[in-house]
């Protein structure tokens, strides 16, 4: 299985299609697919019947998955989009910021 650079918690610009500029919190990743959700963005309608949680039903607003390749991550330091590369700290594995050399 394949390892993302982007995990959930991550803040991340979205860089193609119809919500490009959009800045979100990633709130959950799809390693089947390489898609994620972004908090706020990509939103769809869904028609959604009656039920216990929604007595109501009708029509609904939810964020839809993206694709990876088409998110940047956010550097904290900047605020500015960064790649991410790995390094070896103190005998462990971690993320790092390739802008600002700082560990995400």
């Amino acid at each position: 299985m394949k390892k993302l650079k982007i995990k959930t918690g991550d803040t991340v610009r979205i860089t193609a299609g119809d919500h490009k500029g959009t800045e979100g919190k990633v709130m959950r990743v799809n390693l089947e697919k390489n898609k994620a959700i972004v908090e706020g963005a990509n939103m769809v309608s869904k028609h959604e019947k009656p039920s216990a949680k929604n007595p109501q039903g009708g029509i609904v607003k939810k964020e839809a998955l993206i694709h990876i390749s088409n998110l940047a991550l956010i550097d904290s330091k900047s605020g500015d989009v960064t790649r991410v590369g790995y390094e070896m700290k103190d005998g462990k594995k971690v993320r790092v910021s390739k802008k600002s050399n700082e560990v995400i």
